[in-house]
């Protein structure tokens, strides 16, 4: 029980108070703070997936990114660890995916299109390593894609890819659709193949 009390206290910490105490040497913060973004770390390695990858090595790689970032991570730095830690994961991701290709010509926008212009505009602000207008064209032709796809979904599969991407587990989001694990297992796969077969173009004005 006191083990649990510890845990609730170090909940309601910031980010930056628990890697504190996590260089102090505190088990606990760490732990946490591995725990506070393992969704982030899911639903940053999620559209991989959804385009191919491996989603449990995805995972791993995005993890050893954040304990990358927990390690390297500059308080004195403007930035916030939130930012530090994403830019981190991300980048662990996309070596790896590059790295299981086997070619140069695996395109980072493709990757994170999904994601990162639909599902988590703070992170795509934050993304100082890109101008401007490219941001823009990227945001405009994932939100393309992205329309086109649902044009091809279920109601059912929109919740599901909805709640997919922004990492939520499979029973995570049994629970919230109602349905078995199994349904939404194959309603991934179903999504996945969709997705892997979108017609280029937009597809809405034909």
């Amino acid at each position: 029980m006191e083990n649990n009390n510890v845990f609730l206290t170090f909940d309601s910490m910031a980010d930056e108070e628990l890697l504190r105490k996590s260089r102090q040497g505190s088990q606990e913060a760490e732990e946490t703070l591995i725990r506070r973004y393992g969704r982030v770390i899911r639903s940053l390695a999620r559209p991989y997936f959804l385009t191919g990858g491996d989603s449990e090595d995805l995972i791993q790689e995005g993890m050893l990114g954040l304990l990358n970032a927990i390690r390297r991570y500059d308080p004195q730095e403007e930035t916030s660890f939130r930012t530090f830690a994403v830019l981190c994961i991300r980048r662990r991701l996309f070596s790896a995916l590059r790295k299981a290709a086997g070619t140069k010509n695996v395109s980072l926008d493709d990757c994170l299109s999904l994601e990162s212009s639909l599902f988590d505009e703070n992170q795509s602000r934050n993304d100082n390593l890109r101008g401007p207008e490219e941001l823009l064209i990227d945001r405009e032709e994932a939100q393309k894609r992205y329309r086109n796809l649902l044009l091809l979904l279920s109601a059912y599969e929109q919740s599901v890819l909805r709640c997919f991407l922004r990492g939520m587990s499979y029973r995570e989001i049994a629970e919230i659709t109602k349905r078995s694990e199994k349904a939404v297992d194959n309603a991934v796969q179903r999504i996945r193949r969709k997705f892997e077969n979108l017609p280029q173009g937009d597809i809405s004005s034909s």
